[in-house]
């Protein structure tokens, strides 16, 4: 599995098991969460992708009581904060709001800290844009919870070109990645500047919903999932990991973000790497997202 490097104290494997469903399985039980994590380790894939918020603030617990020191030793973390949604320990919350605050990011800290039964967290991001962010404030958090060691690294998650520049601004500490919405159906930051601001500052990004939620594959997409499937057929993998392949052939070096419960499918997410997708199979593919020729 290729990985990527971020700085001297960061790197995450090209691919990236995300978590947020975990509390949705029947089965939370440790053992079933280590086998999660096994199949992931088997195929390279060694980054694991939390949010606080994640199974109403109890995915990071779920997680936590499945880490044995050698599992912790052989994956990287990375996890986010800033929403705070009535659920949970914010149930009393009147309103779904996001919080920037300095206090609200050393206490998200120090939560996530120990519900994982971790000492550090390799890559935390802020999870939305705050329209009340003092970026002064936040970004001088950040700041110490990295010089602190609690935290490897620092990122964003939804943030726009503008709002990174305006966080960063507020730092010393180098942001190193922006986790957004990109798959075929999801294409607009290939040409709305998201992508090509990261690619030209060499960060880069994390793709969440790199599947579309599933939708990729839902009835009305029928001639796109019928090009996937006929590429997978002549690669000898499904029209998923052609979907992500398809992500992995861009320069920019996005990381996608894949969540699943299911032990088979997760056994399969590394199929992904097994395909080369060519600059006309990619636009090929691009065309049937877009459902006309490029102009």
């Amino acid at each position: 599995m290729d990985r990527v490097t971020f700085n001297d104290h960061l790197d995450l494997s090209r691919l990236v098991y995300g978590m947020w469903r975990l509390g949705d399985d029947a089965d939370t039980s440790a053992g079933h969460i280590q086998n999660k994590i096994s199949a992931c380790l088997d195929q390279g894939i060694t980054t694991m992708d939390q949010a606080d918020i994640y199974g109403g603030y109890a995915a990071e617990e779920i997680m936590g009581n499945a880490l044995t020191p050698e599992l912790r030793n052989r994956i990287e973390i990375v996890t986010k904060c800033d929403i705070v949604a009535p659920a949970g320990r914010y149930a009393d919350a009147k309103v779904k709001y996001y919080d920037t605050s300095r206090a609200h990011i050393l206490a998200s800290v120090d939560h996530s800290l120990r519900l994982m039964k971790i000492d550090h967290i390799d890559l935390l991001l802020i999870h939305r844009p705050d329209p009340l962010m003092d970026h002064h404030e936040t970004g001088a958090a950040l700041d110490d919870i990295v010089q602190s060691g609690k935290v490897r690294a620092v990122g964003v998650s939804n943030f726009r070109p503008y709002d990174w520049d305006l966080l960063q601004s507020g730092m010393k500490t180098k942001l190193v990645t922006n986790q957004i919405e990109i798959s075929l159906l999801h294409h607009a930051p290939f040409t709305n500047g998201d992508i090509a601001f990261h690619q030209m500052n060499g960060q880069p990004p994390m793709a969440w919903s790199p599947l579309g939620g599933g939708a990729l594959f839902d009835a009305d997409n029928a001639k796109l999932r019928a090009a996937l499937t006929q590429i997978g057929d002549a690669k000898g993998v499904d029209e998923a990991a052609v979907a992500i392949a398809w992500l992995l052939a861009h320069p920019s070096r996005i990381l996608p973000v894949l969540g699943t419960n299911n032990l088979d499918r997760i056994k399969r997410i590394g199929d992904a790497a097994k395909v080369q997708i060519d600059r006309e199979t990619w636009f090929d593919l691009y065309t049937h997202a877009l459902g006309r020729e490029v102009a």
